[in-house]
């Protein structure tokens, strides 16, 4: 009972001393009533308390938007990234990136095209297209297709680098990268709006000073900004197959047009992608995933701010149901309203394709492939956006090995990332700390408090 009593005294310390912890604000919704009742979400959920649940598979009859249409409102509230200020794999156009490969089953046999020489299979003298993709079969559990890279990528060419693809100083575009834009109707006033970036590499993780470990050719990272009647509730970022989710409210955010920065009064969520591996955070600093104590580690700044507002494709996807029959079972993806018109009809049906965006895992015997207990240097490139579960009712992707329970928590505010000269915040039990003067009083407050671990608890519960 004193135990119980204790986590309970500790909880209202924590969520009282530091005003971020609080339940998120959402005031701007249109109706009143849903307003004042809007402070309980349902962590393992996909619905809010007293507002109307997703749907996974929304009738014509619940839906708020047409096919191919995307309002203003999605753009408006488009991600702001910080790219890592030495980041060495930059995000890279698809249509260019596709002309680097030939398509191919996993043991190297290549596949025929439509409209494509035969007699040319090495890709010689013809060019793999993004339209093209959508003749390419369909990939399965047990056989996967896969687009197999046409020269060396280990010695770092352009077309891996992307060197030349920084973002625009005073703007934060990048002309030559286009970001993929998939908005999905949630039914009852519930739209998705998922962010897509493209990079051609992925740079694996150092364990223990040892690696990297993981790399893969081809690189899709996503963040999705999810609306209630317009206005944005939460906000969910890729990280290493999981994320993390956050109330919109309490997000950092600012406004990034053609005259600069709008300091104060922005409304762009800014989400920071950590070097090499481009895995999403909310904030600048070390972040550890996955296991304990730093032995894997991403690492976030602001460098380079990218705005995706002003390059990108845009699709409308309308899943198929396989409850349903008729108009409202089939699968449909429209092309939409992107930032430069008619791009979506050049590249075709693109999305369609199920396969992998990049080479397979190199063989044991490849000069370039090595080993450790940890995993290869070279695994298979990964599949593309339709396969990132966009019919989720959670905010959450999927849940993490470790996520026995399969719970999805919104946070109620951002985790600071560690570090020295990186770390901008402390919303841990380091702040609830500082407010106790008396020394005596906070080194009881530690030691009750287990050096942070009832913090970590508490925080990994309520967020």
């Amino acid at each position: 009972m004193l135990l119980l009593q204790l986590f309970a005294v500790l909880s209202f310390l924590f969520q009282t001393c530091i005003p971020t912890c609080q339940a998120s604000p959402i005031d701007r919704l249109s109706e009143k009533e849903v307003e004042d009742r809007l402070d309980a979400l349902l962590q393992s959920r996909a619905s809010y308390k007293n507002l109307p649940p997703l749907e996974a598979y929304p009738s014509p009859e619940s839906r708020t938007l047409k096919p191919g249409s995307i309002p203003e409102y999605v753009a408006k509230y488009a991600p702001l990234v910080f790219l890592y200020s030495e980041e060495k794999y930059l995000p890279y156009d698809i249509e260019e990136y596709v002309s680097h490969f030939r398509p191919t089953w996993r043991n190297g046999t290549v596949i025929d095209l439509p409209g494509k020489d035969r007699n040319d299979p090495l890709y010689k003298n013809q060019v793999l297209h993004l339209s093209d993709l959508e003749n390419l079969p369909q990939s399965t559990h047990e056989e996967l297709v896969f687009l197999s890279s046409l020269s060396d990528f280990d010695v770092d060419p352009e077309w891996i680098t992307g060197v030349h693809n920084k973002p625009n100083y005073y703007n934060g575009e990048i002309k030559d990268a286009p970001v993929t834009l998939i908005v999905t109707d949630k039914g009852k006033g519930w739209v998705d709006a998922y962010w897509f970036f493209f990079y051609s590499f992925n740079l694996g993780p150092f364990v223990m000073g040892f690696g990297p470990f993981g790399d893969h050719i081809g690189d899709w990272e996503h963040c999705l900004v999810r609306f209630y009647k317009g206005e944005p509730v939460i906000i969910w970022m890729s990280a290493h197959g999981g994320g993390g989710a956050y109330f919109y409210d309490h997000m950092e955010k600012e406004t990034l047009d053609s005259s600069g920065i709008a300091v104060g009064n922005g409304v762009q969520p800014v989400i920071f992608s950590a070097r090499g591996t481009h895995a999403n955070y909310p904030s600048t600093g070390q972040h550890s995933h996955d296991l304990p104590y730093s032995i894997l580690s991403d690492f976030t700044d602001r460098g380079g701010l990218w705005n995706t507002a002003l390059n990108y494709l845009a699709y409308t996807y309308t899943p198929a149901d396989d409850n349903l029959s008729g108009e409202a079972a089939g699968m449909e993806l429209s092309l939409a309203n992107g930032s430069h018109p008619f791009r979506e009809s050049k590249y075709g049906k693109w999305l369609e394709y199920n396969g992998a965006w990049g080479d397979p895992k190199l063989e044991p015997e490849d000069p370039r492939q090595h080993w450790s207990p940890f995993e290869w240097k070279y695994i298979d490139g990964p599949t593309g956006p339709l396969t990132k579960n966009l019919v989720r009712t959670s905010p959450c992707q999927r849940a993490k090995w470790w996520n026995f329970w399969n719970g999805c928590n919104v946070r109620r505010y951002i985790q600071y990332g560690q570090g020295v000269f990186d770390q901008e915040g402390n919303n841990s039990c380091g702040s609830l700390y500082v407010h106790f003067k008396n020394k005596w009083v906070r080194k009881l407050v530690e030691v009750v408090t287990w050096g942070g671990w009832v913090c970590f608890s508490i925080d990994l519960v309520f967020g």
